[in-house]
């Protein structure tokens, strides 16, 4: 039998299926909205699925921008200050800083940016 993977899926791939997701609501929302009938035929199914997507995405891009600010804070506070310091110490990343926001980070947002959109 094969192996299922611990992990589907990572935090790039919950950003990818973010940005995905509104621009294919983004192209159907005007169909959507005409063929609206649930919960009621108010035609705007289609404009508040993308608008909460959209507040999704939104969160989910400010933890990848909040992690790239703290990456570059990190990587400038351990960069030399002077000539006398070690050529190429400062193109030197902890891996840590390197990896990303956690899927955690990326799903947490993504639902709280939905929610509160």
């Amino acid at each position: 039998m094969a192996q299922v993977p611990q992990r589907f899926f990572d935090a790039l791939a919950v950003r990818t299926w973010c940005g995905l997701s509104l621009r294919a609501l983004g192209r159907a929302r005007e169909e959507i909205d005409a063929i609206n009938v649930y919960p009621v035929a108010d035609g705007d199914t289609g404009t508040n699925l993308y608008l909460t997507v959209e507040s999704a995405a939104a969160a989910v891009e400010a933890v990848f921008a909040a992690h790239e600010l703290d990456a570059g804070a990190r990587r400038a506070s351990e960069s030399p200050r002077g000539a006398s310091e070690a050529p190429g110490a400062a193109s030197q990343t902890p891996p840590e800083a390197s990896e990303g926001p956690s899927l955690a980070d990326a799903v947490g947002a993504m639902a709280h940016g939905a929610l509160i959109g």
